[in-house]
């Protein structure tokens, strides 16, 4: 073994000394608190990015296509957006407000009036639906409600609900309609299974009387989500500028772009976790200079370069700062695996939208949070180790 490295191992053990000891393993254990802390934090950001996105593009489209007046004829636009690469469904729907008949009051909410045969091929909704049940099933005067509506009102399947039109009908009761409920669709996401109605887009038509080639707006499911900048960009060229075409993420822009700052923002303040820890370095290696300053007087006097000794306590520092990243990352990674796989931390849906604290690890940000410890640790063993380079044998050994 280089010498370099044993008397760094010697120092770092420290047998002899116990004060010595106890520094260092405080400055590892600082160091492992930062990175676990880091690591479970970033993983948990990640992990809410990840499931609010899987969740807001499962219950709307990829791409969706809108016109001030509606879009009329909306089946040869539908048939012609179909052949745009890259395009793996496409569906009109019919979107607006409505209210909720319940007793002697009226509660706002949303209807979406969908194309039962081919929703399914640009939303997840066969995905939430309870039972067997499947939305090209969806029939007319049949509504699918959402499980914290269900839940809220009473509701259960086979059901009959009201829903008051702010539009004067031109049939049946006229702004007064009935819907049987067939099923209850849950997303998981508050907002949606709380404030939306599925019906047959031909009832929604009805509703808001309209004409019966007139739809909101056509949604389109991509074979590549990570491509809709590409097939925006295609779409455009194929319906024109007349059309108002907006991506996934264009649609929920603010709020995608709301939670990277925070996941910025908790990476920068935790590794100032990681930073202060490291001070802790810097005070270990100094009471080490301070206390072998014989040694280091004696390695001196034998001929031992300045550059070998400052190569001595980096090495050394190094060690501290790897065995606290590598304890602080099988920590992370043990706190993260637990509480992905027991969902112990339940969140009120109310705020958080989802039910359990999520948690996604991700190599790369694993990655990114052990090179900045290290280097974090290197850095910490400048001075120290500049300092301890710097004795002259005389001055270290004069009062010894």
């Amino acid at each position: 073994m280089n010498y370099e490295y044993w008397l760094s191992f010697r120092y770092l053990i420290a047998k002899k000394d116990k004060f010595l000891a106890l520094i260092n393993w405080v400055s590892v254990l600082g160091i492992a608190i930062g990175v676990a802390a880091l690591i479970v934090v970033i993983g948990v950001m990640t992990g809410f990015d990840h499931d609010l996105k899987d969740k807001i593009v499962g219950t709307n489209a990829h791409i969706v296509v809108e016109r001030e007046n509606g879009v009329k004829d909306f089946e040869a636009l539908r048939t012609k957006l179909s052949t745009v690469p890259g395009v793996s469904g496409v569906s009109p729907y019919i979107h607006g407000n409505v209210f909720l008949e319940a007793g002697s009051r009226a509660y706002s909410l949303v209807i979406r009036g969908v194309d039962p045969k081919s929703e399914g091929t640009v939303t997840k909704i066969n995905d939430y639906l309870k039972g067997k049940f499947t939305i090209d099933k969806l029939g007319i005067d049949q509504a699918i409600v959402g499980r914290e509506l269900a839940r809220y009102y009473g509701y259960k399947v086979g059901d009959e609900i009201a829903i008051l039109s702010p539009v004067s009908g031109v049939a049946g009761e006229g702004w007064r309609y009935k819907f049987k409920i067939v099923a209850i669709f849950d997303s998981g996401m508050y907002d949606y299974d709380r404030n939306l109605i599925l019906i047959n887009y031909q009832n929604a038509q009805e509703i808001f009387n309209l004409p019966l080639n007139l739809a909101t707006g056509i949604s389109i499911r991509l074979k590549n989500i990570d491509d809709a900048a590409n097939v925006k960009k295609a779409v455009i060229e194929r319906v024109g500028f007349a059309y108002e075409v907006r991506t996934w993420i264009e649609q929920n822009a603010n709020f995608f772009a709301a939670l990277n700052l925070e996941k910025f923002a908790m990476f920068v303040i935790l590794t100032l976790i990681v930073l202060v820890a490291s001070f802790n370095i810097v005070s270990t290696l100094i009471v080490t200079v301070t206390s072998k300053t014989k040694d280091i007087g004696i390695l001196k006097s034998i001929g031992v370069p300045a550059g070998a000794i400052r190569r001595i306590f980096t090495f050394y520092g190094l060690v501290l700062g790897a065995l606290g990243t590598g304890f602080g990352l099988a920590g992370g990674l043990g706190i993260a695996y637990v509480l992905k796989e027991t969902e112990l931390i339940k969140l009120p849906q109310t705020v958080y939208y989802i039910d359990h604290l999520p948690i996604m690890v991700q190599m790369s940000d694993v990655c990114t949070i052990v090179g900045a410890a290290i280097l974090i640790s290197y850095f910490a063993t400048i001075y120290p180790a500049s300092r301890a380079a710097s004795l002259e044998p005389v001055e270290a050994l004069r009062y010894q």
